[in-house]
């Protein structure tokens, strides 16, 4: 039997007790000593890839182009290929599975929140607020006959009635 110095705890081992190399791959780009832990490819359509780092990852990555060397029917064909694969994603969204970049916010929710000039964090009282407080302004009792004016209330309406219901969502699942 091995004779250990940890007592069951881990962190009272002596600072020579396990040291065992660890294998550590570094970025490919000359002069850098960083991890290189992002797989990049080294041309289009290849399965041969570089190893960068965050850094320099993100700087191979700031001019790729996907369709590169592709004429425009395989690029059409490439592109058809990627909404087909990714429609689930986007059938999902109208269920409140999926949303935008922060997963917060739905683009109708978005651009409902545009519409009132609003922020992307609005919490759902500022948005009655704000809803409130134009609706009165441009509302066709208010401005009865104004053409421009009832445009407006009813872009209102349809913005508040879109975020209301995702609040509704978010309160029956939470």
């Amino acid at each position: 039997m091995a004779r250990s110095n940890d007592w069951g705890f881990p962190r009272w081992r002596g600072y020579e007790d396990s040291r065992e190399a660890v294998e550590v791959r570094l970025c490919d780009r000359y002069g850098c000593n960083e991890k290189g832990d992002c797989p990049a490819p080294k041309s289009p359509n290849s399965k041969e890839r570089w190893y960068f780092c965050q850094r320099h990852a993100a700087e191979y990555n700031k001019g790729w182009d996907y369709f590169e060397g592709l004429d425009k029917e395989e690029a059409k064909a490439r592109a058809k290929a990627e909404q087909t694969e990714s429609a689930g994603y986007a059938e999902a969204q109208h269920y409140g599975w999926a949303s935008s970049g922060d997963g917060s916010r739905s683009a109708d929710e978005m651009r409902a929140l545009e519409v009132l000039e609003l922020e992307a964090d609005a919490d759902f009282d500022a948005i009655k607020r704000e809803w409130r407080a134009r609706a009165k302004k441009v509302h066709p009792d208010v401005k009865p006959g104004d053409k421009a004016a009832a445009d407006e209330f009813q872009k209102l309406q349809l913005a508040y009635e879109v975020l209301k219901a995702a609040e509704e969502r978010r309160v029956w699942k939470g």
